[in-house]
């Protein structure tokens, strides 16, 4: 499968990340105006789009370029799913110039993405860390 890394979306990948985040139960309800905002306040961007320019996969990273980087969002779309998409995703936020040098890559995954993930070095072992979250 011929793809193309790119690190910014144009107005119609936008629009298709849109439609990829209302087929996820953890994202149906984004809606085109936060996204744009979104994307514009993420450190780094990756999406992933064919040989048309449509965008076929995504994750964004939220970072201090030093110390902390949180993956979010890897999301491959669903008629490209069991390709190695995935994998393509995770393969450039590790390797990008920009976060191989930051001390911790986390991310939050269900648990039957745990495996994949391990593949890549993370780990759910978080020591004595809890994971707390607050809803506005």
């Amino acid at each position: 499968m011929q793809y193309q890394v790119v690190n910014q979306l144009t107005d119609n990948q936008i629009v298709e990340l849109v439609d990829l985040y209302q087929n996820e139960f953890w994202s149906k309800n984004r809606q085109y105006q936060d996204v744009v905002k979104m994307l514009t306040t993420s450190d780094v961007i990756i999406g992933l789009i064919d040989q048309r320019e449509q965008l076929i996969g995504f994750t964004r990273v939220l970072t201090d370029f030093v110390y902390r980087a949180t993956i979010y969002d890897v999301i491959i779309k669903p008629s490209h799913r069991n390709k190695g998409l995935g994998a393509k995703l995770i393969d450039a936020i590790i390797n990008h110039p920009q976060l191989i040098t930051v001390e911790h890559l986390t991310l939050y995954c269900l648990p039957e993405m745990i495996p994949f993930y391990q593949r890549y070095g993370f780990t759910a072992t978080t020591g004595k860390f809890e994971f707390m979250y607050r809803k506005n």
